[in-house]
């Protein structure tokens, strides 16, 4: 047979006195909050990946650190780049076999 459950009470207990409490301020420190903490929600594959939170922190470090390392490369420049030789044009330097004549 199932147990009767008891009806959940919205009343606070009697041994909750906030007189004593004095002066509470509602949404003191929301703003430091708000401020401090950057929550990210991460998929179920994602978070399987990393086991804990320092794990993914070092992760998106060492990303960090790779997308810097790209972006301070300096720009290829706008000249114009000459087409090199090909394999073959170099084995044939390298070996002393002559240039076909195409007649």
């Amino acid at each position: 047979m199932k147990s009767k459950r008891k009806k959940k009470s919205n009343e606070l207990r009697p041994e909750y006195d906030f007189s004593k409490l004095g002066g509470g301020v509602r949404g003191k420190y929301v703003e430091r909050y708000r401020r401090g903490t950057n929550l990210v929600r991460l998929d179920r594959d994602v978070a399987e990946a990393f086991p804990t939170d320092s794990a993914v922190n070092r992760t998106l470090r060492a990303a960090l650190t790779v997308s810097d390392a790209v972006r301070s490369k300096p720009q290829a420049s706008n000249k114009r780049v000459e087409r090199t030789r090909g394999r073959r044009a170099r084995h044939r330097r390298a070996t002393g076999a002559a240039r076909r004549s195409r007649a």
